[in-house]
């Protein structure tokens, strides 16, 4: 099993959303998060006064899937998120060990 964790841009997340849809993912989580990368933020002005935005409003998405589905779910992930402009996000994967459904105590992919 894999962790997918993806950070995207907030107005993407409609998109994103249905494309995990039309391939059959049911399970997300989704996060409101702040941060900045390369782009480290603009610049705006407030009634006549200049200030940074540094930490920029982001959507985390998160998913536990199976080994065999990681790279189907990614490529919806990067073909659905993308821009093609700095600030896009990044998807990270991580292994995880084990789940667990607390209802009925199902373990491994048949947890998901």
């Amino acid at each position: 099993m894999k962790k997918i964790e993806a950070i995207i841009q907030p107005f993407k997340l409609n998109d994103v959303r249905e494309a995990l849809k039309g391939i059959g993912v049911d399970g997300v989580t989704v996060s409101e998060v702040r941060g900045h990368g390369r782009q480290k933020g603009h610049k705006e002005v407030y009634r006549g006064m200049e200030y940074e935005v540094d930490l920029l409003p982001k959507v985390k998405l998160e998913l536990i899937v199976a080994d065999a589905r990681v790279e189907e779910i990614t490529g919806a992930l990067l073909k659905s998120a993308r821009t093609g402009k700095i600030g896009d996000g990044k998807i990270f994967i991580y292994d995880v060990r084990e789940a667990i459904r607390i209802r009925n105590d199902d373990r491994g992919d048949a947890a998901l």
